[in-house]
């Protein structure tokens, strides 16, 4: 899909599903529950806005930290609860040394148990919770993260895919009061199909779409698993032509939630949720 497809694309699925636009100076959380998933390119950064505290997921490229420095300066985040790396891929895990040499402290960060990495000491977050001193805990399928009224509930992977990184990506239901978010990574249709058939999909109120909506994951058997009111796509169409993909853009229309691509907005798509429902927000830096 080329830029300009891409941007009226989002255009026009912003103007229909209602889209709210803000300015950086306006760009706030509407609740204490909210995701701000931020522009680092074709590429993973969501800031986690869980009453007080802020968790982080996926870093983004090296060479896309300033983006995510940025939105972080932004909304004032000196601290961070957790960093939570869903996968060793370049993109979702490149900004992660830039982030722990700044000023804004880490108190944790976690990784997947299942990976394609020979060695631990092979392990760009294990490599860093030791040589930054940050304490590092991995997870796997069925261990729960809990924050304050809030919980994050590792659902995969289920099993390790020695050949592709990316079917080791952590999918993290964060359940809230206000209600969910189901995070993807990476995940292509081998690891979500082994979710499907584990009965581990559950309905989400906003879903981060996996693998930057290439055509190799968000089945229609999936989505109707799910059911979003929301879909959040991470990528930019200049970087990986191909994302969105038509085949996911049209099945997602289909079950007529709202979409938003993060390559849309300068800053990226803030998301709140309030009373088992979502908003999204396009934030713009004036």
């Amino acid at each position: 899909m080329s830029s300009f497809k891409a941007t009226v694309v989002g255009i026009f699925m912003m103007m229909l599903a209602g889209i709210f636009m803000f300015p950086a100076q306006q760009a706030h959380a509407q609740s204490d529950i909210s995701a701000l998933f931020i522009n680092v390119r074709k590429a993973d950064a969501i800031l986690l806005f869980l009453d007080d505290q802020r968790y982080l997921v996926d870093t983004g490229y090296k060479d896309s930290y300033d983006a995510l420095e940025s939105a972080l300066t932004t909304y004032g985040v000196t601290h961070l609860d957790g960093v939570i790396i869903t996968h060793t891929d370049k993109d979702h895990v490149g900004g992660l040394t830039k982030l722990l040499k700044s000023d804004i402290t880490v108190d944790r960060l976690y990784a997947s148990t299942l990976h394609s990495e020979k060695n631990i000491e092979d392990h760009p977050v294990y490599k860093a919770s030791v040589k930054r001193k940050v304490p590092l805990t991995w997870l796997k399928a069925g261990d729960v993260i809990e924050v304050g009224n809030s919980s994050m509930h590792v659902l995969g992977p289920i099993s390790r895919d020695d050949k592709n990184e990316d079917n080791n990506s952590l999918v993290i239901d964060v359940r809230t009061p206000e209600g969910n978010l189901l995070l993807t990574g990476d995940m292509k249709s081998e690891e979500e199909a082994e979710l499907l058939l584990n009965q581990m999909v559950p309905q989400a109120t906003v879903l981060k779409v996996a693998h930057h909506a290439e055509d190799d994951s968000t089945s229609r058997s999936f989505l109707a698993a799910v059911k979003p009111q929301w879909a959040i796509i991470s990528t930019n169409s200049e970087d990986e032509p191909d994302t969105p993909a038509d085949v996911v853009l049209t099945r997602l229309w289909d079950i007529k939630c709202g979409v938003a691509i993060t390559q849309n907005a300068s800053l990226g798509i803030l998301v709140t949720l309030s009373g088992g429902n979502a908003e999204a927000h396009q934030i713009d830096y004036q």
